[in-house]
């Protein structure tokens, strides 16, 4: 035994509402980050019965922050560019979670083997998968936990 989800699943986690903005959204990665000791890449986002209503991560929020039109990076100076990010910067942060959250989510079980997870990591491009039991939030499997846990398997 000793394969699953349950064994390297993080029962320890925070969780964001719909509701917050962006910028509260942040102040919530910052704090999971300094306080795990690890940085947090990305969040469950739940609802007052905190069920689980979708995923924010990093590149949600860098996809609100670039620019529609990429096609004009060659037209554009360097001084208009160091005004763009602080502008995208001021539009981003009122913005709410729950408008630029990931809804198409895959989850898991505390019982979905180890190998599943991989299979779904790989196959998904996703790097954490929400464990729910019975429908309800009960850890996060990351993809960092995952490696680890294997580094010592195929360590020996």
């Amino acid at each position: 035994m000793g394969e699953m989800a349950r064994d390297v699943m993080d029962t320890r986690f925070y969780t964001l509402r719909p509701s917050l903005t962006v910028a509260d959204a942040v102040r919530v990665f910052a704090r999971a980050s300094e306080e795990s000791g690890r940085r947090v890449f990305g969040m469950m986002v739940v609802d007052d019965e905190d069920r689980l209503v979708g995923m924010l991560s990093v590149y949600d929020i860098f996809l609100l922050l670039r620019p529609k039109h990429t096609h004009i990076w060659g037209e554009m100076a360097d001084l208009d560019l160091a005004g763009l990010l602080r502008v995208a910067c001021e539009r981003a942060r009122p913005v709410l979670v729950g408008d630029i959250m990931t809804t198409d989510l895959i989850t898991i079980t505390p019982d979905t083997h180890l190998l599943l997870i991989i299979d779904i990591m790989i196959k998904k491009h996703v790097r954490r998968l929400p464990v729910l039991d019975q429908g309800r939030v009960v850890g996060i499997v990351y993809l960092s936990r995952v490696f680890d846990f294997l580094l010592q398997r195929l360590g020996g």
